[in-house]
């Protein structure tokens, strides 16, 4: 296929646009192409949405469009510059090239994003993770120009959105909060640091990612962490307000997924342990949380409805807790969002949380109760990057030669990527998310051991030897926050095989497929469904 392309000119805005027949000019008066919906499971019947604008790219823009196409909405995705050929432009059925040649603020640029949704009338806007996920002034926006924003309301958004306020409320609620210093300058920080007791964390107020975060030992420490946390706040987020909190240690990170709609029922779908982080980064995911009395497991859902009630919580989000060794545990945070790891409580509990998502901001009522949601066996998941964990974790952008997922029960790849895509250095390196599920959690994690050493990726280095051995290692212990970088801090891969051995593995794959780029031997064309296990068959 030869797609045309034309250039942007002035005086009007023009946004380059690509669906079923190539590359045409796309004006806000001009006459749309028609999107041929599907014709199973409509959304609502009084107030459907129409067409579902993606403001997101790489894994959750397939994964998010892949939920909306079984649904019958159809969809329009955007792309950067540097996006021109990524997958997800053509999953969609309409991309529109946003302006300009930054390639991460053409994500966030509201004004382009909007006037897109009106040019192809999108009447809803998904904003998936990252970028303007959690942006309340985008939410408003949305509002204001009469389309749905798919997530809670701006003013939840910014109740949660700063971690000071977001501590409030929940005393308010009566969610056990970690005790800290929620406000002050630096004098009055150190001054109260010593009722708080060491060691201590110094946070910033806003963001998230373990930025502006800083470890405090002994007070001779803490001039110096505050200093250092504003300093990184206020580049991160332009805000260089920080608090102080107790450090629990050792800690496991529990976190309770919840679903609001707008008739004021709210649900949870159990827990995820998330505590195998690098930097305050999840590595290893997993549902529900192994090693989890009946009685803290109770309670720690009930205090995450409790705190999705006290904002009136609209949507799908996660409250994240600290759980402490003797198992009491504490507010973190609420993600106003839906999280990179949702896909194992999908899969525990046979719930598409996209499908919630976006019936919720048609206004339909939840379609279950409390009662109704039972887990069932146990979900792993990883997050296979592109970068060298014998290098520090340096990312590894580069041409991905050939990757080969293998398929069978219990597996599923989410992507955004196929072999000869490029991983862009201007992104988040991740090339997949492998979701494993087992009966469980022992067997789940042996199946995500031998998938991650059956995975090849060509053309660039990854993480998929260290998360094997991760993986391994966490058959027999229960991790903590801090268990990678006590136990794993000088890892080497021991076992990983040549390029040579990849390389005849992914020619073999190739082979066996006649040349195809699949070899699932299923019917089904779309290579990326989540929904079904594995999107190669491939061996090594």
């Amino acid at each position: 296929m030869l797609w045309r392309r034309w250039r942007l000119s002035a005086p009007t805005r023009e946004h380059r646009t690509r669906d079923a027949k190539g590359w045409a000019p796309s004006l806000r008066n001009e006459q749309q192409p028609t999107c041929k919906p599907w014709k199973s499971d409509p959304v609502s019947e009084s107030n459907p949405i129409q067409r579902l604008l993606i403001c997101n790219r790489g894994e959750i823009a397939v994964r998010i469009c892949r939920t909306a196409r079984a649904m019958g909405i159809p969809t329009v995705g955007v792309f950067s510059s540097v996006d021109r050929n990524a997958f997800h432009t053509r999953y969609v059925d309409q991309a529109v090239e946003l302006p300009g040649e930054d390639p991460r603020g053409a994500y966030l640029d509201m004004d382009a994003i909007l006037e897109i949704a009106a040019e192809h009338n999108c009447d809803a806007i998904h904003p998936g993770y990252g970028f303007l996920s959690e942006n309340a002034d985008f939410s408003e926006r949305c509002k204001q120009a009469g389309v749905r924003f798919v997530g809670p309301a701006a003013d939840t958004i910014r109740d949660m959105g700063g971690k000071i306020r977001a501590r409030e409320l929940m005393k308010e609620a009566n969610v056990p909060v970690i005790p800290g210093i929620d406000a002050g300058d630096d004098d009055a920080l150190i001054k109260g640091a010593q009722d708080v007791g060491y060691p201590l964390l110094v946070k910033a107020s806003a963001g998230g990612g373990g930025k502006g975060m800083r470890r405090v030992e002994a007070p001779e420490e803490l001039a110096e962490a505050l200093a250092a946390a504003r300093r990184e706040a206020a580049g991160s987020f332009g805000d260089a307000t920080v608090y102080l909190e107790h450090l629990v240690r050792p800690a496991r990170h529990i976190e309770v997924q919840i679903l609001g709609d707008t008739h004021g029922n709210v649900v949870h779908l159990g827990e995820r342990d998330c505590s195998a982080q690098r930097r305050y980064q999840k590595v290893v995911e997993l549902a529900p949380a192994p090693e989890l009395p009946d009685d803290v497991r109770t309670a720690l859902c009930e205090a995450a409805v409790q705190a999705a009630k006290a904002v009136n919580y609209v949507g799908a989000g996660t409250v994240e807790f600290v759980l402490g060794p003797d198992n009491s545990f504490y507010f973190l945070e609420m993600n106003t969002r839906l999280q990179v790891e949702h896909a194992i409580t999908e899969e525990v509990f046979g719930v598409d949380l996209v499908k919630a998502q976006l019936e919720v901001a048609a206004g339909q009522p939840l379609r279950f109760s409390q009662d109704d949601l039972v887990g069932r066996g146990c979900s792993v998941e990883c997050r296979i990057y592109a970068e060298d964990p014998a290098a520090g974790f340096l990312p590894a952008p580069g041409h991905l030669v050939s990757f080969v997922m293998p398929s069978g029960a219990g597996i599923r790849f989410d992507t955004g990527v196929q072999s000869g895509d490029t991983i862009s250095a201007d992104y988040d390196p991740m090339i997949a998310k492998l979701i494993c599920t087992a009966g469980d959690r022992e067997a789940a994690l042996s199946l995500t051991e031998q998938t991650l050493r059956e995975t090849v990726i060509l053309g660039t280095k990854t993480n998929l030897v260290f998360l094997a051995d991760l993986v391994a290692a966490m058959k027999e212990t229960t991790v903590d926050t801090q268990y990678i970088e006590r136990e794993m801090a000088d890892w080497q891969a021991q076992s990983e095989l040549s390029d040579r051995i990849y390389g005849v593995a992914a020619v073999f794959d190739a082979l066996e497929s006649g040349g195809r780029a699949t070899g699932s031997g299923s019917d089904d064309t779309d290579l990326y469904s989540p929904w079904r296990p594995g999107a190669v068959k491939g061996r090594a």
